[in-house]
């Protein structure tokens, strides 16, 4: 179904915070998770910034990586647990621990992460999948021992992340900038990227029909390296 159309159904029911994808968006992506061959498949979709990376650059071929052509074999271990180590091989060092560190280390600060001790994670993965995720959701071994220390109340709590609003700086103060680099005469001169289809994408997020902040920061900071190389 178009997304116009999931726009409209879902209206009644399911109300996006701002700088959130549009409810066309969501059912789209929920759909494209839905339709994944397989574990590793799905889980390519959860990580990736743009669900057709090789579309967006003329003549482009995903690269082979731990998360495409190159997974590792990990024999006897569900799916969700293949999702959990593939993150840990990837996400957790290139991207979130990556990320402390530097934020930390430029005021100062020298950071520890805990649950990351050898022995802590050895245990982790020695426990079955169903021990982690259970009738009271992830972390559930975690949960049972913070139980005997913090209150319920303090730890059943909805979520909060720290995610950066990039989509509503581009709309914002961000979106001259982020103009002058994806000017279609520009991309088009350099070559490097599908001009037509991130004009389209930049006029989607530009109108609210579609947030594709993540996706466009990706290009952004690529134009950003060429222009200052």
């Amino acid at each position: 179904l178009p997304a116009p159309l999931w726009q409209a159904l879902l209206a009644p029911l399911r109300k996006p915070a701002e700088g959130k994808e549009p409810n066309g968006q969501w059912a789209r992506r929920m759909g494209d998770y839905l339709a994944a061959e397989d574990a590793d498949a799905l889980h390519r979709l959860l990580v990736s910034r743009w669900r057709r990376p090789e579309a967006a650059v003329p003549g482009g071929r995903e690269p082979d990586s731990l998360l495409a052509g190159h997974v590792p074999p990990l024999p006897g271990r569900d799916a969700a647990e293949r999702m959990m180590l593939l993150d840990q091989l990837t996400y957790l060092p290139d991207d979130l621990l990556a990320k402390i560190d530097r934020a930390a280390m430029s005021v100062g600060l020298e950071t520890r992460a805990p649950l990351l001790d050898h022995r802590v994670a050895e245990f982790a993965w020695s426990l079955p999948g169903a021990m982690k995720i259970g009738p009271l959701g992830g972390k559930e071994p975690l949960r049972r021992v913070l139980w005997r220390h913090v209150p319920r109340a303090m730890m059943e709590r909805p979520k909060q992340g720290f995610e950066v609003p990039i989509g509503l700086w581009l709309r914002g103060p961000l979106r001259d900038w982020a103009e002058a680099l994806l000017a279609g005469d520009r991309l088009a001169r350099e070559g490097w990227f599908d001009a037509r289809l991130l004009r389209r994408v930049w006029a989607e997020h530009l109108s609210g029909r579609g947030n594709h902040g993540l996706a466009l920061w990706n290009v952004l900071m690529f134009q950003a390296w060429l222009e200052a190389r």
